[in-house]
């Protein structure tokens, strides 16, 4: 019986994808407001970000691939909220898709295996910051049930304009 392979596989991000992540999120700094970075980076300058998010524990990585392919189609991660010690059961999670790999449903598979993953983590409450407007983002953090908490008004300044942040949280 042939085995039937899924087109795209989630897994927990290694060090080999470092330069496939880094240009990944070099476009959203050069072409969006979606991030508030200003400056691309080498990967090597992302190599702390990526070694912060190990394969357990509340900061995660998880990568979703091309099954045939294995190219790196987008990634989400939980980082921590705040540096404050009371802030630990806390996390802020992302998700960034491959330009070209929109509307397939990676944010959905990568949000899905993110949230799988920390299900057995001390985590009390996850939250998102979403620069506006980004109707996408939005329905995709409601759908995994995060709720709008609240809007930063013009609280970035990139490309010469300001842009609010809105933020959402999920009980988890």
């Amino acid at each position: 019986m042939p085995s039937e392979r899924a087109e795209v596989q989630v897994r927990p991000g290694v060090e080999g994808d470092l330069k496939a992540l880094t240009a990944i999120y070099n476009h959203y700094v050069r072409e969006t407001a979606i991030t508030f970075d200003t400056a691309i980076f080498s990967p090597e300058e992302r190599r702390p970000w990526l070694l912060s998010h190990p394969e357990d524990g509340p900061h995660r990585l998880m990568v979703a691939t091309d099954a045939d392919t294995q190219e790196i189609l987008g990634y989400a991660t939980s980082s921590p909220y705040r540096p404050k010690p009371a802030y630990a059961t806390s996390v802020e999670t992302s998700v960034y898709v491959a330009p070209d790999a929109g509307r397939r449903g990676i944010g959905t598979l990568l949000y899905g295996a993110l949230f799988e993953a920390l299900a057995g983590e001390d985590v009390h409450r996850a939250y998102a910051g979403i620069a506006q407007p980004n109707e996408p983002s939005t329905r995709l953090h409601e759908r995994f049930g995060f709720q709008y908490v609240g809007t930063y008004r013009e609280v970035g300044r990139k490309f010469g304009r300001y842009w609010d942040v809105a933020w959402f949280e999920k009980q988890l």
